[in-house]
Formats: structure tokens, sequence, C-alpha cells
């Protein structure tokens, strides 16, 4: 899938979500309850906390976010850009002689380092819970599954390296890490997944950023429905990978595209981390860590743009 295919596919799927008839009234129910609005964080808790603060013990800190720029790849039309607004052209103003600058910012979340709300993709035009488009969509945003209704997210972070799984640099396009990946990734590394966990995949894919952002943003391997599925099982709060859409491209099946997302977001209510920054993580041999993301509370946003933190 090139660059070109992959934005008409994203601006396919917009149109779709706004003229598809609801495909079925038998929903996913949420585990969690009909009322519920914030998916799997409702498996945190304060005990979790307690627990992932006992992993730190270097005091070593990672930003798992990029930066977000002019240039950054982007799906659609997604674009992002920052003008500089100088007070008075920067006229000195008081006995201070106080200068001073703002910035005007135009921008989808959508681009860099992000986390996908649970409202961001559904199934004919049914998100999660079995909440339709009328229901959640507004002029000023989104009225239910706003990711500014997402709780701080402190938690045991799990990096599977699947550099080291395959005996590679950088995994290839189109792979998938589903069941067997996973566990057999996870058992090499010592590392049992738990409820509550944010699990992240190292796939070295981000070393094409800046270098060939076609490429970086067109293809890449990334989980499967069936490693969705398995992991959503275990009750995971948020999967992320440093590839920018988590799942793998091409899809498995070329007739269902975005199934990762649809099963994560839609059916599971597991948030989604894309274009997470795993190298110095993978680089230090890192595999379970404390996880802290507290996002802006943009209200209404369907995604947003986040620098999780990672403490050893």
């Amino acid at each position: 899938m090139n660059k070109n295919n992959a934005a008409l596919l994203c601006l396919s799927l917009v149109a779709a979500s706004l003229s598809a008839p609801v495909l079925s009234q038998d929903w996913v129910p949420s585990r969690y309850g009909a009322d519920d609005r914030i998916g799997a964080a409702n498996n945190l808790s304060t005990d979790i906390v307690v627990d992932a603060a006992r992993l730190i013990t270097t005091g070593k800190v990672y930003s798992l976010g990029v930066e977000t720029a002019e240039d950054s790849p982007a799906y659609g039309t997604r674009t992002f850009t920052i003008d500089i607004i100088a007070s008075g052209a920067n006229v000195p103003v008081g006995t201070d002689v106080v200068t001073s600058n703002d910035e005007r910012v135009t921008t989808s979340f959508g681009i860099g380092s992000q986390i996908d709300g649970l409202g961001h993709l559904g199934i004919g035009n049914q998100y999660y819970n079995g909440l339709t488009s009328e229901q959640i969509v507004a002029d000023g945003g989104l009225s239910e599954l706003g990711t500014h209704t997402i709780p701080p997210i402190v938690t045991r972070g799990v990096l599977l390296d699947m550099t080291a799984h395959f005996g590679v640099d950088m995994v290839s396009e189109g792979t998938a890490f589903n069941r067997a990946e996973i566990e057999a990734a996870a058992s090499a590394q010592g590392i049992q997944i738990r409820s509550g966990d944010v699990v992240l995949f190292h796939t070295g894919w981000m070393q094409l950023l800046g270098t060939d952002n076609q490429r970086f943003i067109s293809v890449q391997p990334g989980v499967g429905v069936e490693g969705a599925e398995y992991l959503a099982d275990l009750g995971v709060v948020a999967i992320g990978a440093d590839t920018p859409a988590l799942e793998v491209i091409p899809f498995e099946n070329p007739q269902r595209v975005f199934a990762v997302h649809q099963t994560l977001l839609a059916k599971e209510g597991v948030y989604i981390l894309e274009s997470m920054n795993t190298a110095e993580l993978a680089a230090d041999s890192v595999h379970e860590f404390m996880f802290v993301l507290g996002q802006p509370k943009f209200k209404g946003a369907v995604q947003t743009v986040i620098n999780p933190i990672a403490i050893r």
C-alpha cells in the first residue's frame, strides 16, 4: 500500500462512517457494563500503581513520544502547522522591557505519537459499547468517548522486542504478531502479561522515520487480529508500537481494513498507542517498567498527541 492508497483508504473510511447504515442491533456488549465509557481503563487500580512503582530501580526516564512537525508523515488529509505570534511585533513593554511569543497551531491530533480514543473508529456507525454516530458526534467534538475522559494511565508497561524475537534489526512489513509470536516473545523475556498492563511492541520500524516516510506510513509489521483478541482477553489497557498504525499492513485480510482497530477500539475498549519511541528501551533491554500517561484534556477529541513516560 503506497502513501496515496493509504490516504484514499483513510478518506473512504471517513466517508463510510458518515453514510454507512448500522450493521446490527446485536452489538458486542462491554464486559464492563452497558453504561461504560472508558473500556479497559477499568482494569487500572491503586494496587497496580503501587506495584508499577516497585519496578523503578535506576530512576532512568524514557520519553516514548516523537516530535510532531510540519513535515511529519500523516494519513489522509491530516496536517500540522505552527506560527509564532510575537507581542506587538516584540516591541518591549514596561520598565522591565518585556517581550513575549505565543503560538497558533492548526492540526489534527492524529500526527506523531498519539493515543486513539474509543470514539475514533467504529463499525457501521457503531462505536464502543454500541454507541452510534448520532449519539457521540456533536458540533463541538465527541459528546461521548472523547479522549479527555480517559483516566490517567499509570501502570506496568511491557516491551516485547520483536526484533530480538525474529533476530533482525527491523521487522519486515506485513509481519503479523499473533498469539504464538506474542507468547514466544514474552516467554523469551521472562514476562507474563497481566490485566492492567500497557503492552508495547518494538519492531525497529522507526528507523525509517525521516529517511523513508512514504514506506514508514504505508506498510508495516504489527499486531494481527488474533493477537489483538488475545491481549484484550488478558485485560491489557492499551497496546502500542513504534509504527504509525499498530496493526500489520498489508492487512491480513484485504477485505477487512483496520480489523485490529475494530477489535481493540470498537469491540474491546482497548486503547491504541501509535508511533511510540521504543528504541532506547530496547537498546537497554528494558522489558518491564512504570508507564505514565496523562493525556491533554482537549474536550471532544477522538485522538490526541501524547508523550508517555517509561521509568525503570
